[in-house]
Formats: C-alpha cells, structure tokens, sequence
C-alpha cells in the first residue's frame, strides 16, 4: 500500500511538467508557423503596396525571386534582364539534355561491348557511330559525359542562385544616391583619439550641388 501511494505521489508530482510537454511542442510549432505568415503578409502587401512606394523592400524582392526568376528584376524595373535569366536557363537545360543523350549512347553501347553474346540489350542498342570502339575507350567516355551532365545540374543551381543574389543585391544598391549633382568635402583637422592621445581626423561628406 506504501508502494502504490508513493507511485501516485510521484506521478502527481511530475504531472504538470509532462502535460506541459505538448504544450510547449505546440508553442513552439505555432510560432514558427506564426513567422512564416508573417513572411508572406509582407511579401504580399509589399506587392500591393509597391505602387505607392518608391523602391521596394529587399526581403520582398528576395522571396519573390525565389519563387518565380525574374520576378525579382522585375520588382527592381530591370525588366530588360528577364530574357537573359530564361536564355541562361534554356542553355544550361539544353546542353544537360544533349550530354544526357551522348551518356545513354555510350552506356548502351559499352554494356553491350561487355555482354558480348549473351547481351539482352538492357539499355537499347548499341549506335552506329558507335560501333567498333574499344569497351575501354566507350567506359571512360561514358563515365566523362555522366560527370559532365551530374555537374551542369550544378551550374542550374548556381544560376538559380545568381538570380536571387542579383535581384537582392540590387534592391538594396538602387536607393543609393549616385546622380551627377553630388559633391564630396573632406576635412581634415586635429581630434583625440582613444584615451585621449592626440591625433587626425578625417571627414567625407557627400551632398547635392
């Protein structure tokens, strides 16, 4: 009897911290889930609003570059870049098809090459601008053009990414003040450095003419 009031005793205390469990989880999980909305309300006011402002913001510009290339050009009135963008994209695509092409070709003919008789052709036949190559020669080409088209999926992903980066860097770049109507004035004077040590201060100021 002493047993089973100890167990009780014991689980009414711990009770409260592991009921509390799922509620912490659920916090948790609400407010991550609270950030993302918060995310996307302000990608879509700031397409609602982009009107009425200036620039836009970089976050804004950032997101929707992610979602659809080019649309961060876009946003940043540089829609002269958006042919550019896709010409990039449809090179890279068409060039990892070709190589892709060129690899199932040498990888039929080289299981071939190597079935000998007993082959069932399990990639297709061997071509005609194929036949006669040494199984060496048809392995190491196969094995070229595989790493080729492996690493174009790369060079996708790297431009992917050079879209977002431009569109990003340029929607914090385009407020900046560069017109011709600037002027520079640098001062030069006496000032104290740290712990009081005498030294030279230097001063660049940029305003309009």
């Amino acid at each position: 009897m002493k047993r089973i009031s100890a167990i009780v005793f014991t689980l009414f205390l711990f009770a409260p911290s592991l009921s509390g469990q799922p509620q912490l989880i659920e916090n948790d999980f609400q407010l991550l889930m609270s950030r993302y909305s918060n995310t996307f309300e302000e990608v879509l006011t700031d397409t609602i609003n982009s009107g009425n402002r200036e620039f836009p913001t970089p976050r804004s510009v950032l997101f929707k570059s992610m979602m659809i290339p080019g649309w961060g050009q876009i946003e940043n009135r540089q829609a002269w870049k958006v042919p550019i963008i896709y010409a990039m994209f449809a090179g890279v695509g068409y060039y990892t098809i070709y190589l892709n092409g060129e690899y199932q070709d040498y990888r039929a003919a080289f299981y071939n090459a190597v079935q000998g008789e007993d082959n069932d052709f399990r990639f297709g036949p061997t071509p005609e601008h194929l036949q006669g190559i040494s199984s060496n020669q048809l392995q190491s080409n196969r094995n070229s053009l595989r790493n080729q088209r492996d690493f174009m999926f790369v060079v996708m992903g790297l431009a992917y990414g050079l879209n977002v980066l431009d569109a990003y860097v340029f929607a914090h770049m385009r407020s900046f003040d560069v017109s011709d109507d600037l002027s520079a004035r640098t001062v030069i004077q006496p000032g104290l450095i740290a712990e009081g040590s005498p030294g030279i201060t230097f001063s660049l100021t940029l305003q309009r003419k």
